[in-house]
């Protein structure tokens, strides 16, 4: 499990590899006279922007829980996540706004060949951190450094269209293919601005885990609430990295508080033992609640 400090310092990492590739595409930009390149530079500026909500998420998510925030603060998170969904969404407009004056005003003057090498290279840096950062964000359950990477990977798979279609206008002679790449690019911010905003309301509203996370938490609990007969009304949520989980267990009912208490330790363990960190709330009850959907448990 990554700790709070160690994803703090992806979090720097992730400034510096966007300041560094906000550089070369502004480069870029300066030396062709594209106007898809500095479309994909705009995107740019908001990969430092989601940087810097990143590192702020970061921090207040490793706060220790306090009176006015019993359950911790680990939805901050998500919090930061739409933030940079909303400014891709905003960045996007405004990219679509630079296509539709280069439309109307087609730039006859790029030079793409120098624009290209700095545009691929900043790609390349993109690619390498954005993969990092999205196996990172998911292995550790980091609604922040996920969204941050899937981002980053989106803004390379632009620079990847931009890099093909610069280089076809000087064999084509079509100006407005320019025009064209920047409106694209702008489409394709769009998109990853509301499936980044999907996500992360997801995370705000509570919504379950996957079906096999579910799963696998219903086979924990039969496997080592040995003693126990069943657990029913189980439910599950997540909050950064952060599982929130409460049931109840059925236990027979001359079983002596002492043993129904031995019998939730080790299923908590368990349960910690898979998710990672974990507040697990379990409800005792006697034989005669059992319901005929519950989860059986193994002798």
């Amino acid at each position: 499990m990554l700790k709070q400090p160690e994803k703090i310092v992806f979090g720097w990492v992730s400034l510096f590899v966007s300041l560094i590739a906000l550089g070369l595409k502004y480069i870029a930009w300066r030396v062709s006279g594209s106007a898809a390149l500095l479309s994909d530079a705009l995107e740019t500026i908001i990969n430092v922007a989601a940087a810097i909500g990143a590192l702020w998420a970061l921090s207040v998510a490793q706060r220790p829980a306090d009176d006015n925030h019993t359950y911790g603060h680990d939805k901050a998170e998500y919090l930061s996540a739409v933030t940079e969904a909303v400014l891709v969404v905003l960045t996007a407009i405004g990219i679509a706004w630079v296509a539709w004056k280069s439309w109307l005003l087609p730039n006859t003057d790029i030079a793409p060949w120098r624009g290209i090498v700095f545009n691929a290279l900043g790609g390349v840096i993109n690619l390498v951190w954005g993969l990092v950062l999205v196996r990172q964000g998911r292995l550790k359950r980091s609604p922040a450094l996920t969204a941050n990477g899937r981002h980053v990977i989106s803004d390379v798979w632009t620079t990847v269209v931009l890099v093909v279609g610069i280089a076809l206008i000087p064999l084509t002679g079509y100006a407005r293919l320019d025009a064209l790449l920047s409106g694209l690019v702008a489409l394709n911010v769009l998109r990853v601005g509301f499936d980044m905003m999907k996500h992360s309301i997801a995370g705000l509203m509570d919504e379950a885990p996957d079906s096999d996370t579910l799963q696998m938490i219903r086979v924990v609990i039969s496997e080592h609430a040995t003693g126990a007969i069943e657990a029913h009304d189980i439910r599950v949520r997540t909050a950064g990295s952060v599982s929130f989980i409460e049931f109840h267990l059925v236990v027979p009912g001359a079983m002596s508080v002492s043993d129904a208490h031995d019998i939730c330790d080790r299923v908590e363990h368990a349960l910690r033992r898979h998710l990672g960190r974990a507040l697990i709330h379990i409800h005792v009850e006697p034989e005669e609640k059992a319901k005929q959907t519950g989860i059986p448990v193994l002798a």
